[in-house]
């Protein structure tokens, strides 16, 4: 490490990537899963966000008929970020309790 607290560029294989220095074989394979389910955990997150937005956009516009249909990918798709850890049980009823309240606002107004 430099002085800076920025990691020296040989330690960096790509903007934002870094070199894992394991020292194991079993450390090295812990790294690859961890590079996997962090590709797909990303996915799943980026999923729900979206469709979150999209959900809050048509509830904006008055669409209601959108809405409703995109909150239903919306909640399977929380559900399913859930069941698979992404989540808090909790934090996946929150996200979806909030939408509906944001759907019933926009709504009403």
């Amino acid at each position: 490490m430099l002085d800076s607290g920025i990691l020296s560029p040989r330690f960096v294989a790509r903007p934002g990537e870094y070199i894992h220095m394991a020292n194991s074989k079993s450390a090295l394979k812990r790294v690859r899963q961890a590079e996997r389910r962090t590709d797909r955990n990303k996915t799943l997150r980026t999923r729900v966000k979206s469709l979150r937005k999209k959900v809050l956009e048509a509830a904006e516009e008055g669409n209601a008929d959108e809405a409703q249909s995109t909150m239903r990918l919306l909640a399977s798709a929380v559900d399913r970020a859930t069941l698979k850890g992404l989540y808090h049980k909790n934090k996946g009823a929150n996200i979806k309790s909030k939408t509906v309240k944001a759907i019933k606002a926009a709504a009403s107004s």
